[in-house]
């Protein structure tokens, strides 16, 4: 990876609707997991399913998080857990709150020293307020930089400070672009001929004109659209600097914004219905052939085969295109990271556990036959299992994986710092709005907009 996630301290309660991948906000921006945040607990029922042994043999393991999704999962690893080591059994405590309440409850409860589970789920826009000061969660290198190299570095280095990593990721989060081949088989292009953004509006041009069809739609109240763009170019510069700071006026996000506006204005893209790629008036368009791609981070399948039916069968994914040929054609968004409280009186066996449902080969095949996540071990893309049959595979083909590992080595990372809720908020509200809708001039809105930022 040519550029690191980068996580600096404090990043505001904001961030649950900015970098809500794994959170599943109120608007589903950028949620990967699960439609909406569950709330209440898992039952002692499911626990006790898990292999954990009602005569208090096994270790209880309490785990919080904001996703049901995710508490079925270590219930489900569990169960795989006490097969594999009948010596060491352990039941695992599911509690599943709304996403706030979660965090600053665990918040409260580290800070205080008491009330802490073992283990705890924490979205990436969260991360850095427990990593302010001293953290008060473990320390996982033990657990991770054995497998370093099969891992994708990047999806652990947002979870780092001081060279110490605390969380443990449930997937890449790998950018790509979606292709409805049935429209671009009418206007006679072949989506592996587009290797530039240039191939793609010269390609763009051709489908409006074939087919009136738009080739794309661009969001013009979230910030995923010009994020991804922007955060596949190489450098240490995205939406903040290296040394986070806004960045808004940098080269990058102009290139980026000038390109979107000439698409705009050429009829080439369109704003997204709803505003962005989450709403149902967008699903609906998009469902009945409105526009011939979108690109968004591979979590996005699960909105094509949940919200989008008519599509299947139609829709390809592909590497989205680099800027200039050789340079990097994908961005990791989006991610929850799974840590371990320094308040667990069982860290070492907690460790041995989150290392056996993600780190491990095995584990990490898990989270995409369970899950339907792009695992965060690349050896894990090309296993056989992979391509077995499941929704995602019956709706795209079995040749999804076969992207990733195209791109594995050019997947961007994010700088995340605390003022990354004032930037995408200008963002969503000044300057999509004022250079995708109302066509102002792209250098002085950004100068402008970056200026009162700073």
């Amino acid at each position: 990876m040519r550029k690191s996630y980068l996580v600096l301290l404090s990043v505001v309660m904001m961030m649950s609707l900015v970098l809500s991948a794994c959170s599943g906000s109120n608007s589903n921006a950028g949620g990967n997991e699960s439609g909406n945040n569950a709330a209440g607990n898992a039952s002692s029922q499911d626990a006790n399913n898990a292999g954990g042994a009602s005569d208090g043999k096994a270790t209880k393991l309490e785990f919080w998080t904001f996703q049901q999704l995710h508490a079925d999962y270590y219930l489900e690893m569990a169960k795989r857990w006490n097969e594999a080591n009948p010596d060491k059994p352990i039941e695992i405590v599911p509690t599943v709150s709304p996403f706030d309440d979660v965090h600053n409850k665990l918040l409260v409860s580290l800070q205080s020293g008491s009330g802490a589970p073992d283990m705890a789920d924490i979205e990436l826009g969260k991360f850095p307020n427990f990593l302010k000061g001293e953290p008060q969660l473990e320390p996982l290198n033990d657990i991770i930089e054995p497998d370093l190299a099969n891992l994708i570095k990047a999806r652990f280095d947002i979870y780092a400070k001081d060279g110490k990593y605390y969380g443990v990721d449930y997937h890449v989060g790998a950018s790509v672009i979606y292709y409805n081949k049935e429209i671009l088989d009418k206007a006679g292009v072949n989506a592996d001929d587009i290797k530039t953004w240039d191939d793609f509006a010269k390609a763009g041009q051709q489908v409006l004109e074939k087919t009136g069809i738009p080739m794309t739609t661009l969001e013009t109240s979230e910030q995923w659209s010009m994020w991804l763009q922007t955060a596949q170019q190489p450098g240490n510069n995205d939406l903040l600097t290296a040394s986070f700071e806004p960045n808004l006026d940098s080269p990058e996000v102009t290139k980026v914004l000038k390109w979107q506006q000439e698409l705009m204005k050429s009829g080439v893209a369109v704003g997204a219905p709803g505003g962005f790629h989450h709403t149902e008036e967008y699903f609906g368009f998009m469902n009945a052939g409105g526009a011939a791609s979108i690109w968004m981070p591979l979590w996005y399948m699960g909105r094509f085969t949940d919200s989008m039916p008519d599509l299947k069968g139609k829709i390809i994914i592909r590497p989205m295109p680099a800027w200039n040929e050789g340079e990097p054609r994908s961005a990791g968004m989006g991610g929850t990271g799974t840590v371990i409280t320094n308040q667990s009186k069982n860290k070492e066996l907690a460790k041995e556990f989150l290392k056996f449902s993600k780190i491990s080969k095995e584990g990490s095949i898990a989270t995409w036959t369970e899950l339907g996540f792009d695992p965060i071990r690349s050896d894990a893309w090309t296993d056989p299992a992979m391509k077995e049959p499941n929704k995602f595979t019956e709706y795209f083909g079995d040749g999804i994986f076969d992207v990733l590992t195209e791109v594995k080595d050019e997947i961007e990372g994010i700088n995340i710092g605390e003022k990354t809720p004032e930037v995408i908020d200008a963002i969503k509200t000044q300057t999509n709005v004022r250079i995708l809708l109302d066509g102002e001039d792209v250098e002085k809105v950004l100068k402008e907009v970056n200026d009162t930022l700073k």
